[in-house]
């Protein structure tokens, strides 16, 4: 029954935020949750905890800033690239260490490194990213992760327990 619940509420929860919020499309709404929460309940293996809100105000509130910051970052650093073809680049695949441990966590943090350009998620396993990375820096793993999945990581760690 949780993971109906839980399935119901993100369901109306992306219906609300595509379709607006009347009552005809609220109705709609509902229906198609609940159909969908019927469906898929036993597919999607998260359930909502007492703590989700707090986990969504941290998502938009912190992440997405942080997020959009490296996004900038990394957007400048390849148009300086493209721009100045004399600057070395050093092209490769990395294998970086990641300790959050939910599918959803890996899944946001794989996400949101393919987003940034320069740097493009090609495979994720029980513990490690394998990235391709437009100029590698660093000499380890830990390296990598820094320069690549660190600030994305602390965030992600603590709304994806």
């Amino acid at each position: 029954m949780k993971r109906f619940i839980s399935t119901f509420i993100l369901s109306l929860s992306i219906w609300i935020a595509l379709a607006g919020f009347n009552i005809s499309e609220l109705i709609v709404g509902i229906a198609i949750s609940i159909i969908i929460s019927i469906l898929v309940k036993n597919i999607f293996k998260f359930e909502l905890g007492w703590d989700f809100p707090v986990k969504i105000i941290m998502f938009i509130f912190i992440y997405i800033p942080i997020f959009l910051y490296e996004l900038v970052k990394a957007n400048i650093d390849v148009a300086y690239r493209v721009l100045s073809p004399k600057l070395p680049i050093n092209p490769g695949f990395v294998k970086i260490p990641t300790d959050i441990k939910g599918e959803l966590g890996k899944l946001t943090l794989a996400n949101s490194i393919t987003l940034t350009p320069g740097t493009i998620s090609v495979d994720v396993d029980e513990q490690d990213l394998y990235i391709h990375w437009i100029n590698i820096k660093g000499d380890n793993g830990s390296e990598y992760q820094k320069n690549i999945s660190g600030p994305f990581e602390k965030i992600l760690r603590r709304i994806f327990i």
